[in-house]
């Protein structure tokens, strides 16, 4: 079975610490890595102003994670994980076509 690329895009919350920023984004990379995904790279791209208020916050830090992936398996479990965890925002999974 041939591998699918995704780019998975989550906001984290504005006033989280470095030091937790940086635990947030090494958990979620693990939960991909655990769950069969291949991590391209995973970069934090910029805080930058939301287009509305979410939870009451008015910006975001953004972090960007393009992987490969057998199943979606790991795709899944991120979706589940990010919905629950108070510290992500909002995230965004897209299947890349190239």
């Amino acid at each position: 079975m041939a591998e699918t690329k995704y780019e998975v895009t989550y906001i984290i919350r504005p006033d989280l610490d470095d030091a937790a920023k940086t635990d947030l984004v090494e958990r979620f990379d693990n939960i991909l890595k655990e769950n069969g995904a291949s991590i391209i790279d995973s970069k934090d791209w910029q805080k930058r102003k939301l287009a509305y208020e979410i939870n009451k916050y008015n910006e975001g830090l953004y972090h960007i994670v393009n992987l490969s992936a057998e199943d979606d398996k790991a795709i899944n479990e991120f979706d589940r994980l990010a919905k629950i965890n108070n510290d992500i925002l909002r995230h965004m999974i897209v299947k890349r076509e190239d």
